[in-house]
């Protein structure tokens, strides 16, 4: 009985560290290490459009793919990230009711990747990308 209650024990300390984990990528851009994560705290995944328009679209997956859509309405599968420490930690600036990320992508086309911005306007809910592509949200963090 004592064995399963330790097995039990580690067990549940063994799934909670697992999932706590928070995975970051490292990855190199002009001979610099940067390190990227999918995880910030909010909901980056989505559906990212220009207001008003249906296209074109960047979807972002949680497990760090998605399709970028060029204006021309080409779809590119694409490898994204935020930029964070070595830790996990988001690197951002905060502004006034707003954080500013970097966000970083590469096509899987090519071995180069490439920045835009990434902010999130808390007031709003709304999150945009490259400037353009926008996206609403819930914020589960209000308590």
């Amino acid at each position: 009985m004592k064995v399963l209650h330790v097995l039990f024990i580690s067990l549940f300390f063994i799934s909670t560290h697992s999932y706590s984990q928070v995975h970051v990528d490292q990855i190199n851009y002009n001979n610099r290490e940067h390190f990227i994560t999918t995880t910030i705290g909010y909901p980056v995944p989505g559906t990212y459009l220009i207001s008003g328009q249906k296209e074109p679209t960047t979807v972002l997956n949680p497990d760090g793919t998605g399709v970028i859509q060029s204006d021309d309405l080409s779809k590119k599968k694409i490898n994204w990230g935020i930029e964070c420490t070595d830790e996990g930690i988001p690197v951002f600036r905060e502004g006034f009711n707003s954080a500013t990320y970097t966000f970083w992508y590469r096509t899987n086309d090519s071995e180069t990747w490439n920045y835009s911005q990434f902010s999130i306007h808390f007031t709003k809910k709304k999150m945009f990308l490259m400037g353009e592509r926008v996206k609403e949200y819930v914020d589960y963090n209000v308590q």
